[in-house]
């Protein structure tokens, strides 16, 4: 499981150095290779190989009649992007995913359980206090089963 706010950097290369916590278990279950995709929220949804393997065999048997199947299976398999940790632990983000998140030198990596969210910090920082402000529809809007929920 993954889970944390880590700060980072991005080198002049877009490469991100995967923090030193998160490495093993990246070794062990997913021999380093990973899935770079977009999210709606303007971010980027990072899962192990075979995290990912899973969701795409999900969208994958969407029925393509859907519009909406049709739009999250361009978005989420269209920019699928696989990256593989180099030898000093570093993944490099493609460019056009870089661009599509507006990342630039400092960037924010969320684990999320079975992925990993990266955001632009100044992104990042914005939306979670915003989400944490008490005028935030996106945060009161429960369903049912959230609202049986208990933190």
């Amino acid at each position: 499981m993954f889970r944390g706010v880590n700060a980072l950097n991005l080198d002049a290369k877009g490469r991100m150095a995967m923090p030193a916590k998160y490495r093993d278990l990246l070794a062990d279950n997913c021999d380093n290779q990973l899935v770079v995709t977009v999210d709606r929220d303007h971010c980027l949804l990072l899962y192990p190989l075979p995290e990912w393997e899973e969701i795409e065999r999900k969208l994958t048997r969407l029925p393509n009649l859907n519009k909406s199947a049709r739009l999250l299976q361009r978005m989420l398999i269209g920019h699928a992007t696989e990256v593989e940790l180099d030898a000093s632990a570093r993944i490099l983000v493609p460019p056009p995913l870089r661009e599509f998140a507006g990342l630039e030198k400092r960037v924010v990596l969320i684990g999320q359980g079975n992925k990993f969210e990266l955001w632009n910090e100044e992104r990042w920082n914005g939306r979670r206090d915003e989400w944490l402000s008490d005028e935030s529809d996106e945060v009161l809007d429960l369903t049912a089963d959230l609202e049986s929920l208990s933190l």
